[in-house]
């Protein structure tokens, strides 16, 4: 075990191993040593492979010996004489022990480790040496060279090369032969305080067994499972540069104390290290070479195949690199420009039929010579000099770091690495280039991984890097070390270098292949000099299995179909099938199938029921194929808020807002069957009628207009959307692309002669649907890495993945069901617990590697195909057949034998014959249709025509069943339709069958769920992408029925006790279940008939069902084996089928797929998916990280996005040159999830939700409440024609006026008194008392096109309106002051305008300094059919993003003037989402009023700007008179306006519909007279008002209360002032002294007002709170008044709000005497409170003039006097009579006023006060609280 050297320490690692190699090799004659580049680069699998093809079992990590003898004894040397002997010290006498050794300073080499020795003799003591660290494994227990270099500490005695001096040196005396793995135990460390502690363990783990391994077991470092880039390399490589290993847990987690350097295993590195040619630092991966072979002098004499040019001098550790041979960018064009002629060779005739096998040649380095002659029989590929290519491009990613790029790996490196990588490969695998490309990376890697750790800092901090310290492989060497490597292998690889030229060495080949010489060869790797003295290099694979499967490889699907229908039709398969003809000593099939005749079958056929007795019914059997699932819901969700995220992005590329229905089209690939299912399942989803498209869809077939087929039928059909498209602008089409990974052909392609190659790309991208602002594209796909390219059309954000259903094990959709898919499938390989579900079937593939060796000119799909179809025959025999044929299992493998049995005798035990369903793929449509025929035939002879049946799945045709089954799914579907038939496999639930799916891919067919066995055997082994393996697994995927749900099923009735589920959690085993239940079918198989038998439990559901094993268990202890009958107990008579729905299928592969997926590569993810996403793809570059365990699916979609591109035939290629600056189109989604999980279902509820949000979109909730307080008589036309269109103001002032309040949002206000309106007793007060805390009643209405809108609406039309549109610079705004006086104010205020410059043409402005001079107002006479005259002003507070200030449509885009009124704290918010609007500024000492004062400032400033336009249009000529008086007073909510249609002949009223708010107001502002009015509106609309008595004549004009929105002349109500101070009802207020005034109000009844809900903001929003606290708090309306100059609360609350809800709350028992009292109103002079609704306010005018109805005769309950002005003298009051006991309420400002009131009015006459009545609002003086003063009418 021991090595030496000549020299000293300055050799290299390479050295080391390699003579190492060299040793073993000669020392071993029985263990095959490891190859040296095993141990370097090659990543080993966690299958090991021997040459054999076995898999090494562990190896014990103590004993290395091979053998199983007892361990020799061993005689240690005898000790010098006088050397010390004592355990614990060295032959010198010094102290080794750790206890005597920990304080004192060691000095350790460089490159040297401290570790304990322990020895038997002192077991409690730790002995200390030093090693050298290259001897000693990593933390993974691997990298350890062979032999040993060790120090005594104790002497300091140096150099010994072999463990048994050293053992002997320091007193071991071990009785065995010593072994540095054996007494090596730890690591010794310095602590923190400097002492000497043990540390961990060394890993011996693999050392003894890597000798013995052909592979090594080495696992990758951290940066292999880095998914960042090159840019994240290692970055903990510690503080030793240029040393061998790195041991990141000694060297970066154990530290000394402060000041002091940190402590290793070892010395301290020097500054400037020795150069150590070849050696550079590592991670905690494994340490590697770089290919110098710079040695101080040469090994020992024995080691006779030393190359005396393997010596280069140590001097060249500085030289440059020569660029002609050693950096390899030589490429293959480059070399063959050095070769003057191109020799020829000759392919020998009949190669294939001589030698079995068709040879495939990679082409390497330089140029391959011309072949000729028998090209038929040999392959040529470019794959590994592309690898190659790939491979030194590779260094391109760090030249933008420095002028000196890093050099790429050399040709000869690579030339070595690939002959090491076929060294390893187990006699059955095939070469596959992303392995190798992953070892040329990583060696790359780290051969320079100095200079890239210094690369990834920051650049400026460093030196220039330091130049290759690395030795080249010199061209003379690369042979030798080459042959060296193959040494281990035996024959398997041979290395040809004597030849000159590449066309002499194939010549040889050939000759060799011909013959014989190369029969236990499988490659030949060709090396030879050009011309030029540069390496030119081929690889000829010669393996049978390897040729053959790289044949098939390199074949594509539709070759491969044309080969197999070649192979077929010309007979060339006639001579296997006679093969398969004969049984050998057995007899013929066919003879032995005659033999098996149907009565032999009797056990199947006799359990059927007489015609004349009723047939026994199933139970179990429920269907549940469109049960939509929580989890399809929440993604169908998701899928519409990422719609949702596209419509709120910025680039307005979905205008969600401007579509009201819904429509779509589903694309699917050419499969009938797929067709059919999506069919279906739209049918049963019942979105064709949320949507509104079934008015016509009566059945199946109609639904069928929604789902194409993408061949060219689907032509017609998308152009046809298109044109759709087109005529319904308002429609959003949403195209679903399902199975969407199925054909990515580039439409450039269809040149050929396939004219359905790249259809969907012809189709689906093309510009008429890319360009469609309302065509959504959902594409859908369970595989999505083809359209995740760099080139992609979909945005990363654009993405919708599957959601997880489990988090921490805990269900978070509470699902019934659990997703078994391709990683739960792979997890039971894993798992140990018992047989797989994943496997495959040792005995069919011995058969068929046996039958491809002998036919090597037929596909091996053609041959397995045979083999499997003769698998199954015999299985049908054997198990039928009777004890006739019972010999013929012997010719079946145990898995096809077990799955014919269940397959025929599961449906025996449910009394409706529910079954399995058994799915055999076979790809290719020629063999699934002879399987077909085959299986067919067998099953008739035999009799079990009515047993199972027998489909051909064909994408290309519909199946048919036969008519005994059909009538079978006709009565379990109860279906009544004679003509009825399946379409789709989900229809064939629990019918027992045999299913032959073919195709060469899937094409999304659903599976139903009594698939029990997923039979792979066929499919291709050798296609190697990720897609192409996963959609071939995804078959088998699987939705579980949950246990709970099976257990509350009411379908199946329970056999158990209530005991029995408490039980059921100790045996409820699913893996247990599993594996019980496939190797229990097994005994019964042969043993039918006996009838020991029926005596035994079934175990086909006994075991399985964990439900019923409890009690059966106890029924078999209380019962005799003999008593017991299986046949009559019900329990045994349960469906299978039914228990099935807990368990998933079971897969069978063939071994090489087996292999691939379920070996782990350094990510811990299966080797399959590192391969190639999609055949249409490929990888940027081999520089890549692999996949990680831990990535989410967006990372993994990022990661393909990242390192892959389209091949030039995919439809993607060509999207990076089309222009775009971001490639994505901004409609395209991408829906991913696993196959078989329900993504149908969940896009079609996607469908549905997003028309209910449309419609939601579009529609609003409007408040919906019929008038209060009405007179049917009144409305009835007396005045006015019905069918009159203007008001006549004659007749308009002979009507009364209503002075009662019918707006229904004052219902719980106080009743304004009118003689001519008695109360209905019996209706209002129950009414108020039920409803007046109840939320108000709303309608969704629809909105029309003339809606006004909020922000979130935003459509090209209005676009520019709303001022977003950034190309435009008309948007930005000036502040501009206005000032004004008013007698009621005081003092003169200051108002600013907010003036956009599109909008300044509006105002005019002075021409010396610009300053706002006046709001331009129209004449009366001006009139434009695109403009309205009045301005527009809408008060609002709370609401910038709700409030109704989109008013474009509503104008249908005439021009107007609208100006919102904000408050000053508001104003950046409004002016941020209204950029391009008008907006009032008010004062700041509004902030705190309410709507009164906002509706105050409007009319007067408006009055004040009447009168400047006045004075500025006298000037040009017009008359004071001839400016329009007009403005709108509108709400924020008002939403859409309506009219009634009045019938011209009869008068009647009818329908009402909706108009433009432009079409109102120009009818309005054009009626007659129409200056001659105060305040006109219009009536608010309610479902059951206006036209809802359609056929009545109603009067269309009345006066009375107006709201909401109003047409206000300023002119004539200048006298008439809003109350600047009311927070409520400051409308009824200002309409009953315009009314007194005598001013006409008229409204416009044939008008109406839709008023939408916002439950945000307003001005009826009241906070009240107390000054001693922000927050806010329930306070009593009782205490928003207190007595003056008392101890109170206060509140921060302004004093008329706190007044006027006291008064609305309270009023009833301040008024006593008006509770309920209509008849003796409160006489309320002057302005109009409200004081609740138990109490009625008689409004009166003390003004000279005005307008009041007369009292006389009338006794008033109260009085309330309020901020009573000079014109209310006693004289006045005098006039009204009161009840005795009335109240008496004085409010004024301060206390004063209000002693001056009482004096002036002299109230004390005729009321009594006391001065416990004083009371004031609960404001702080400092808040100018209000008093008011009560009394008692004498």
């Amino acid at each position: 075990m021991g090595n030496s050297y000549t020299g000293h320490l300055q050799s290299t690692r390479f050295e080391e191993v390699l003579h190492n190699s060299i040793e073993a090799s000669l020392r071993s004659n029985t263990v095959v040593p490891r190859p040296v580049f095993s141990q370097l680069y090659l990543e080993a699998e966690q299958r090991p492979y021997s040459h054999e093809g076995r898999v090494d079992e562990d190896e014990d990590e103590e004993d290395g010996s091979d053998s199983n003898s007892p361990p020799i004894p061993y005689q240690m040397k005898s000790p010098p004489e006088g050397s010390c002997t004592t355990d614990g010290f060295c032959q010198a006498g010094k102290d080794l022990r750790l206890s005597s050794m920990a304080t004192e300073s060691l000095e350790v080499p460089p490159g040297f480790l401290l570790v304990g020795a322990k020895s038997p003799s002192v077991p409690d003591h730790i002995l200390v040496c030093a090693v050298d660290l290259r001897f000693l494994p990593d933390e993974c227990g691997r990298n350890a060279l062979l032999g040993f270099s060790g120090n005594c500490m104790g002497c300091g005695e140096k150099g010994f090369r072999y463990f048994t001096e050293f053992a002997n040196h320091i007193n071991l005396k071990l009785s065995t032969q010593p072994k540095k793995q054996k007494h090596l135990k730890y690591h010794l460390l310095r602590n923190a305080q400097g002492i000497l502690v043990k540390g961990p363990p060394i890993c011996w783990k693999g050392i003894d067994s890597r000798m013995r391994n052909a592979v090594s077991n080495i696992t990758a470092g951290p940066e292999e499972q880095s998914a960042h880039g090159p840019n994240d390399l290692l970055s903990n490589s510690g503080h030793m540069p240029l040393n061998t290993i790195n041991h990141t847990d000694l060297n970066t987690q154990h530290h000394t104390s402060d000041g002091s350097p940190p402590i290793t295993n070892g010395s301290h590195v020097p500054a400037q290290p020795l150069p150590q040619p070849g050696i550079v630092a590592t991670g905690p991966g494994r340490p590697t070479v770089i290919g110098s072979m710079a040695n101080s002098g040469p090994p020992k004499k024995r080691h006779k195949g030393w190359s005396p040019e393997s010596s280069a001098p140590t001097e060249g550790t500085s030289r440059p690199v020569p660029n002609s041979t050693s950096n390899g960018t030589k490429s293959a064009e480059t070399g063959a420009s050095g070769c003057l002629s191109v020799e020829s060779v000759t392919v020998p005739d009949h190669l294939l039929q001589t030698c079995g096998l068709r040879p495939v040649i990679f082409k390497g380095h330089g140029t391959l010579p011309h072949l000729s002659g028998n090209l038929e029989d040999v392959l040529v590929s470019g794959l590994l000099e592309k690898c190659y290519r790939s491979s030194q491009n590779l260094p391109r990613v760090y030249e933008q770091y420095g002028t000196a790029p890093i050099q790429p790996i050399s040709t000869e490196m690579l030339i070595l690495l690939t002959v090491y990588y076929l060294v390893q490969l187990a006699p059955d695998q095939a070469p596959v280039m992303e392995d190798l490309e992953q070892i040329f990376m990583r060696s790359w890697r780290e051969s320079h991984l100095t200079e890239i750790r210094q690369y990834q800092q920051t650049h400026a901090q460093f030196p220039p890097p330091l130049p290759c310290l690395a030795q080249p492989l010199t061209p003379s060497q690369l042979p030798w070390l080459a042959k060296l490597a193959t040494s281990s292998c035996g024959e398997g690889v041979l290395v040809l270098d004597t030849a000159l030229s590449l066309a002499e060495a194939l010549e040889d080949t050939f000759h060799r292949l011909m013959d014989g010489r190369l029969s236990h060869t499988n490659y030949v790797v060709i090396i030879c000099m050009n011309r030029s003295q540069e390496i030119e290099s081929c690889v000829v694979v010669t393996g049978k299995h390897q040729t053959r499967a790289l044949a098939e490889s390199l074949l594509s699907p539709s070759d491969c179909v044309r080969e197999i229908v070649h192979e077929l039709s010309s007979g060339m398969a006639a001579e296997l099938a006679s093969y398969f003809s004969s049984l050998g000593p057995d007899g013929d099939v066919e003879a032995l199938l005659e033999k098996a005749s149907p009565e032999n079958a009797s056990q199947y056929s006799a359990i059927e029921p007489s015609g004349d007795s009723p047939k026994p019914k199933c139970t179990e059997y429920f269907v549940e194929w469109h049960e939509i699932r929580p989890i399809q819901l929440a993604l169908a969700r998701k899928l519409l808020s990422h719609v949702c995220a596209i419509a709120d992005s910025s680039t307005q590329n979905l205008d969600l807002g401007s579509f009201d229905k819904v429509d779509f089209l589903i694309c699917v690939p050419p499969s009938e069957v797929t067709f059919h299912q999506v069919v279906l399942h739209l049918w049963n989803s019942g979105v064709l009628r949320e949507l509104g498209l079934d008015q016509d869809c009566l059945s199946l077939k109609e639904a069928e207009q929604y789902v194409v087929q993408l061949n060219q039928s689907a032509v017609g059909k998308i152009n046809s959307l298109i044109q759709k498209s087109k005529m319904n602008p308002y429609t959003l089409f949403i195209l679903v692309h399902d199975h969407a990974h199925w054909d990515v052909s580039s439409s450039g392609q269809c040149s050929g002669g396939d004219s359905s190659v790249g259809l969907v790309d012809g189709l689906l991208n093309c510009r008429q649907i890319r360009d469609a602002a309302n065509i959504l594209t959902l594409h859908v796909t369970s595989f999505p890495f083809t359209l995740q390219t760099q080139y992609t059309r979909i945005s990363p954000y654009n993405e919708i993945h599957w959601p997880s259903g489990f988090n921490n094990d805990v269900d978070l959709y509470h699902e019934k069901t659990k997703y078994f898919g391709v990683s739960e499938l792979l997890e039971t390989t894993r798992s140990g617990s018992g047989l797989p579900l994943l496997r495959y079937d040792s005995s069919f593939e011995s058969m068929a590697a046996a039958l491809e060796e002998r036919f090597p000119k037929l596909h091996s799909a053609v041959i397995r195909t045979h083999v499997l179809i003769q698998h199954y025959s015999l299985a049908l025999m054997a198990t039928a057949g009777g004890q006739a044929l019972q010999a013929l299992q012997k010719h079946i493998s145990v898995e096809t034998l077990e799955m014919v049995q269940c397959l025929l005798n599961t449906s025996q035990h449910c009394p409706s014959r529910h079954g399995h369903m058994l799915l055999l793929r076979i790809p290719s449509p020629a063999l699934a249709a002879l399987a077909h025929q085959r299986l067919c035939h067998v099953r008739n002879r035999l009799g079990l025509h009515k047993q199972f049946e027998v489909i051909l799945g064909d994408p290309c045709s519909a199946f048919s069943v036969g008519k005994h089954f059909l009538d079978q799914l006709r009565v379990w579907l109860k279906i009544l339709d004679p003509d009825w038939a399946p379409r789709t496999y989900l229809e064939l639930e629990a019918l027992p069958c045999i299913l032959i799916l073919t195709g060469m891919d899937p094409q999304g067919e659903s599976l139903p769920r009594s698939l029990k066995y997923c039979d792979l055997r066929v499919i291709s082994c050798w296609s190697l992408q990720r897609t192409t393996l996963e959609q071939e697994l995804g078959l088998a995927a699987y939705l579980l029925k949950s246990k709970q749900d099976a257990q509350h099923r009411p379908h199946a009735p329970s056999d158990l006790s209530e005991s029995d589920p408490e039980k059921l959690s100790s045996t409820d085993n699913e893996e247990e279940e599993v594996v019980v239940d496939v190797n229990n079918d097994l005994p019964r198989l042969g043993n039918q008939a006996s009838p020991a038998a029926s005596q035994r439990p079934q175990p086909d559901w006994n075991p399985l069902d964990p439900e019923k094993q409890p009690k059966q268990r106890r029924q078999s202890k209380s019962t005799s084996s003999g008593s017991s009958s299986t046949r009559a107990s019900p329990l045994r008579q349960s469906c299978s089928w039914a228990r099935n729905l807990s368990r998933p299928p079971v897969v069978l592969l063939p071994k090489a797929v087996y292999d691939l997926i379920t070996t782990v590569d350094s990510s811990g993810l299966p080797k399959s998916t590192s391969f190639l996403p999609h055949p249409s793809v490929e990888w940027v570059s081999s520089f890549r990280p692999l996949l990680s365990k831990m990535m989410t699916c967006t990372e993994q979609s990022l990661y393909y996005r990242q390192w892959t591109i389209p091949k030039p035939h995919h439809m993607d290629s060509t999207n990076r040159a089309e222009g775009r600056t971001d490639n994505f189109h901004p409609r395209k989604l991408l829906l991913s999830g696993p196959p078989q999980v329900g993504k149908t279902g969940a896009y079609l509820q996607f469908l549905g939700i997003l028309s209910r949000m449309l419609i939601r979109l579009m529609e609003v909730d409007i408040y919906d409440e019929e008038d209060i307080n009405c007179r049917c008589e009144t409305d009835l036309a007396r005045y006015h024609q019905p069918v009159a269109s203007c008001p006549n103001t004659e007749t308009v002032r002979g009507m009364p006026f209503d002075y009662t309040i019918h707006d229904p949002k004052y219902e719980d206000i106080s009743t304004v008194y009118s003689p001519d309106f008695t109360p209905n007793s019996d209706d209002g007060n129950s009414r108020r008392q039920e409803d007046v805390y109840l939320r108000r009643r709303t309608a969704r209405i629809k909105l029309s096109k003339y809606a006004a809108y909020n922000t979130y609406h935003h459509c090209e039309q209005c676009h520019q309106y709303m001022g977003f549109n950034p190309q435009y610079q008309l948007y930005e705004s000036t502040l501009h002051a206005f000032t004004f006086s008013h007698l009621l104010l005081g003092e003169e205020i200051q108002l600013y305008f907010i003036i956009p410059k599109s909008k300044e043409h509006h105002f005019s402005f002075s021409q010396s300094g610009g300053q706002l001079e006046s709001m331009r107002l129209p004449l009366t006479s001006d009139w434009s059919p695109d403009a309205i005259k009045s301005p527009i002003f809408t008060p609002t507070t709370g609401r910038h993003e709700h409030g109704l200030f989109n008013l474009y449509h509503a104008m249908e885009g005439a021009t107007h003037l609208h100006i919102l009124v904000i408050k000053e704290y508001e104003m950046a918010v409004y002016k941020k989402y209204w950029p391009n609007h008008i907006m009032l500024v008010l004062p700041t000492v509004f902030n705190g009023a309410g709507i009164g004062a906002a509706h105050f400032l409007i009319k007067e400033l408006s009055y004040h700007n009447l009168e400047l336009e006045r004075s500025r249009r006298v000037e040009h000529g017009n008359r004071p008179q001839d400016v329009w008086p007009f403005i709108i007073l509108a709400d924020d909510s008002c939403v859409m306006w309506n009219s009634v249609d009045i019938d011209p002949k009869s008068g009647t009223t009818g329908t009402e519909r909706n108009v433009s708010l432009k079409q109102v107001l120009q009818h309005m502002e054009s009626s007659p007279d129409i200056t001659q009015y105060g305040l006109c509106g219009m009536r608010k609309w309610s479902s059951r008002g206006g036209g809802a008595g359609a056929g009545c004549q109603k009067e269309p004009f009345s006066r009375g209360h107006l709201h909401d929105f109003l047409l206000l002349n300023v002119d004539l109500t200048q006298n008439v002032q809003y109350n600047q101070n009311r927070f409520t009802c400051d409308d009824v207020d200002f309409n009953l002294r315009v009314h007194s005034a005598g001013l006409l109000i008229c409204r416009f009844n044939n008008f109406s007002v839709m008023k939408k809900q916002i439950a945000i903001g307003g001005y009826g929003t009241f906070i009240i709170k107390t000054k001693m606290t922000d927050v806010p708090t329930t306070i009593q309306p009782s205490q928003y008044i207190c007595a003056p100059d008392s101890k109170h609360v206060f509140l921060a609350t302004p004093a008329q709000l706190l007044l006027e809800k006291y008064l609305q709350h309270t009023s009833h028992r301040l008024f006593p005497l008006s509770a309920q009292n209509y008849s003796h109103p409160i006489l309320s002079v002057d302005c109009y409170l409200n004081l609740g609704p138990e109490v009625t306010v008689c409004f009166v005018s003390s003004r000279p003039h005005s307008i009041n109805f007369s009292t006389t005769g009338l006794l008033f309950s109260g009085l309330l006097l309020y901020f009573c002005d000079s014109f209310v003298t006693p004289g006045f009051l005098k006039k009204f009579q009161f009840l005795k006991g009335a109240t008496l309420c004085v409010i004024c400002p301060n206390r004063s006023s209000l002693r001056q009131t009482v004096v002036r009015l002299e109230l004390e006459d005729e009321w009594r006060f006391r001065l416990s009545d004083e009371f004031q609002t609960a404001n702080a003086k400092e808040d100018q609280p209000l008093f008011f003063l009560t009394g008692k009418h004498i």
